[in-house]
């Protein structure tokens, strides 16, 4: 249980745009209770006040893999599928203990990047050889562990994985840790959702169809009916061979066939969509999804650039993601995202709009992308909502004088890590002067596995 808290800022954003001497008062369960403009300074004083967001697509476990997939192998050109092979000979190795610090590691250094909570899609499911641990939901109790440890809000994604293709074949053996039937795949869900429910009530679970390659269309019906009123995660249109070979069999490009063949709405996050035309780009603006960015793994991965400019000009609602971990940033996810659209335009500023700076818009979506996508009642400094929030350390020599959206353009476009001093996921002071609270032993247990898993991978 949190206590009751004041922080008090010398600027935040607001709902409503950027105030100033601001008093913010969290409930004893850490939700705002009350935000007041214009207070003497009093409780815990902070310089700028922003709304966290959720970091909406991570894959934990690839963080252990930072590093090790550089130097390219015997294909006469290194591409996402040969990243893929290496990465099903990594998972060979990992235990439930290996996977549970490893989270726990990747959530700390959200938090410190300034993310409040995660959408974990989850789909290291089994043993190595594909047969189900005892309980068939243990890794995705070591996920809930590791927030039991780091204080992150969860929503957690249990990804359904049937085959190795559209042409049903089976899954090869670096895939079988991930493969369920519907019946098993339901009582998986069920097992994770009772391990959700015993953290904080800020905590949720979600349904994640893997991708239209590993799912069939009558997959997309059941994890519609098991979701219910909850969210809905999905990679799509990532690569160029996946296009070719989603229109080969079902007649059309993923994203048409989607949106022709689901109710696609806001419970829906569409990860990546970087292969898509201009009228997929309208249709799933109009949608009402999220799509779900991952700028950096995006280009560690050469998956292409995310049609951002005319997505957000109709419209289109956005968030971020770490996806594979290997590094985890929020302001280089929201930098790269902008760079990417003038790298590809020639241009600068391309997201900006005539009221609102560069870094405001990127703020801004990512934050109501991310509550959207996470089903998480947060998104603003506004009472009764979660007190997911951050804090910029005043110090930093870059954040200098600035106010207002120059703020948040210095902190995307000049700044790092270094410029979170404090974080709070629904009121639990999880970062405090920069480090997270249990920073020491998390990195201890990470170092440890990393020995481990260099000794044999």
């Amino acid at each position: 249980m949190n206590k009751e808290q004041i922080i008090w800022a010398r600027q935040a954003l607001l709902p409503d745009g950027w105030a100033n001497d601001v008093c913010v008062t969290l409930d004893a369960q850490g939700r705002i209770a009350t935000v007041t403009p214009q207070s003497a300074p009093q409780g815990h004083r902070v310089d700028t006040l922003l709304p966290a967001p959720v970091n909406l697509h991570s894959h934990a476990f690839q963080r252990a893999m930072a590093g090790m997939t550089e130097a390219r192998g015997p294909d006469p050109r290194d591409t996402f599928w040969t990243w893929r092979r290496l990465m099903f000979r990594f998972l060979e190795h990992l235990t439930p203990d290996h996977a549970r610090a490893i989270a726990a590691m990747v959530q700390m250094e959200m938090l410190e990047a300034g993310y409040a909570a995660i959408a974990e899609f989850h789909y290291l499911h089994h043993q190595p050889d594909g047969t189900p641990y005892d309980d068939l939901a243990e890794m995705a109790q070591g996920h809930c562990a590791a927030a039991e440890e780091t204080g992150i809000g969860l929503t957690l994604l249990p990804v359904l994985y049937r085959y190795g293709g559209l042409d049903r074949r089976a899954l090869a053996p670096g895939q079988r840790r991930f493969g369920n039937g519907l019946d098993q795949f339901s009582a998986l869900f069920d097992g994770a959702a009772k391990a959700v429910a015993g953290l904080g009530s800020d905590s949720g679970i979600g349904v994640a169809p893997h991708s239209l390659r590993a799912v069939q269309p009558e997959d997309l019906a059941f994890c519609m009916e098991l979701a219910g009123d909850r969210v809905i995660h999905m990679h799509l249109a990532e690569q160029d061979a996946e296009v070719t070979e989603v229109e080969a069999a079902l007649g059309a490009r993923p994203v048409t066939w989607l949106l022709d063949n689901a109710p696609v709405s806001e419970r829906w996050c569409l990860i990546h969509c970087t292969q898509m035309t201009p009228d997929e780009t309208l249709r799933l603006a109009r949608s009402g999804a999220v799509a779900g960015l991952c700028p950096i793994t995006e280009a560690s991965l050469g998956d292409g650039i995310f049609d951002g400019a005319r997505y957000l000009a109709q419209g289109g609602r956005f968030g971020v993601g770490s996806d594979s971990n290997i590094r985890i940033s929020l302001v280089e996810e929201l930098r790269g995202f902008e760079y990417s659209q003038r790298l590809r335009d020639r241009g600068r500023a391309v997201l900006a709009t005539p009221t609102h700076s560069t870094g405001r818009v990127l703020w801004d979506g990512a934050v109501a992308g991310g509550a959207q996508a996470a089903a998480r009642e947060t998104g603003a400094i506004a009472p009764g909502l979660w007190a997911d929030m951050l804090a910029l350390d005043s110090q930093q020599p870059d954040l200098e004088g600035r106010c207002g959206d120059m703020t948040l353009d210095t902190l995307v476009f000049a700044g790092d890590h270094r410029a979170i001093g404090h974080v709070w996921a629904a009121g639990r002071h999880v970062v405090k002067d920069g480090a997270h609270v249990n920073r020491d032993r998390i990195i201890a247990q990470f170092r440890h596995v990393q020995h481990q898993l260099q000794a044999v991978v």
